[in-house]
């Protein structure tokens, strides 16, 4: 019985597979259109499988390894599916939060306790440090929360998310119970890959640099770069300086909740727990 050889387009291991990725993010960059420009080069990492541009050229492969071995597949694994569901949960459960008045709770708070820019900068980092079980998480709820703070005491859209992203990954890379953790854990087969994690720790150089770092220019007031010019311009009221205003309508409370505001933060921090606490379950046995 002969084996049919398996196919090995032309382009592979050549120079030419670096262009998809380079194209798509280039194109991200330019039209800050993250999801169709992911696509274009999905495309054109398709043609190239189906030998694009040379003789021989497959249409019908091209559009099957498109979506059959790439879309179709991607969507019909486990985990992948199982990250998107995640995904999808926690951004619902903060909507919920903000409609029923978390936010808002958080917000009337801080107002009465956070008298300048420096305060309203390290609560952010803070509540970014004591959110550390997930990443995406500490992403969606900081972020949510924060956004009316530090409106008010006019620091930048772009100083908030840098502030949120330097205090998302870093920390949870490093804290012992995370999604972070648990993935690293299980990682190591035959090992303790939990003591393993714990004494990795003191040599994770790009999480401790990157939270000394962002304390430090908090608490100096040092800004450089494009962050300066963005700086600059929210104090003078202008706090996104680019042309888009993500938010910019937003209520800053939505629903007070009567006076119930708390609760939901807690309700979804607890829901977050249980639901991160099966996701763990889940990677262990399966």
């Amino acid at each position: 019985m002969i084996l049919a050889a398996e196919y090995v387009p032309s382009m592979y291991a050549t120079v030419w597979a670096l262009v998809p990725p380079v194209v798509a993010i280039v194109l991200a960059l330019i039209t800050k259109e993250v999801y169709s420009s992911l696509f274009v080069g999905i495309v054109i990492g398709g043609l190239f499988y189906g030998n694009a541009f040379q003789p021989g050229f497959s249409a019908e492969r091209s559009v099957l390894h498109i979506f059959e071995d790439g879309l179709v597949g991607v969507l019909s694994d486990s985990d992948n599916v199982g990250i998107l569901i995640f995904l999808v949960v926690l951004g619902v459960m903060v909507s919920m939060m903000n409609k029923a008045g978390g936010s808002a709770a958080f917000g009337e708070w801080a107002s009465e306790h956070i008298k300048t820019r420096i305060g309203a900068q390290l609560s952010a980092i803070i509540l970014g440090v004591l959110i550390f079980i997930d990443d995406y998480f500490n992403c969606l709820t900081v972020g949510s929360v924060m956004r009316p703070v530090t409106d008010k005491h006019q620091v930048s859209r772009a100083k908030l998310a840098y502030l949120i992203d330097a205090t998302a990954a870093p920390v949870c890379i490093i804290a012992p119970i995370s999604s972070w953790a648990a993935a690293v854990t299980g990682f190591v087969k035959g090992e303790d890959g939990f003591s393993i994690f714990i004494k990795a720790i003191p040599y994770n150089y790009y999480a401790l640099f990157t939270i000394i770092a962002m304390v430090t220019l908090v608490v100096l007031q040092v800004d450089f770069g494009p962050m300066a010019k963005h700086e600059a311009n929210a104090k003078k009221g202008d706090l996104f300086t680019t042309g888009d205003r993500p938010y910019a309508d937003a209520k800053a409370g939505c629903d007070k909740g009567q006076g119930k505001g708390y609760r939901p933060c807690i309700s979804y921090t607890g829901a977050h727990n249980k639901l991160h606490h099966w996701n763990d379950i889940h990677r262990r046995l399966f």
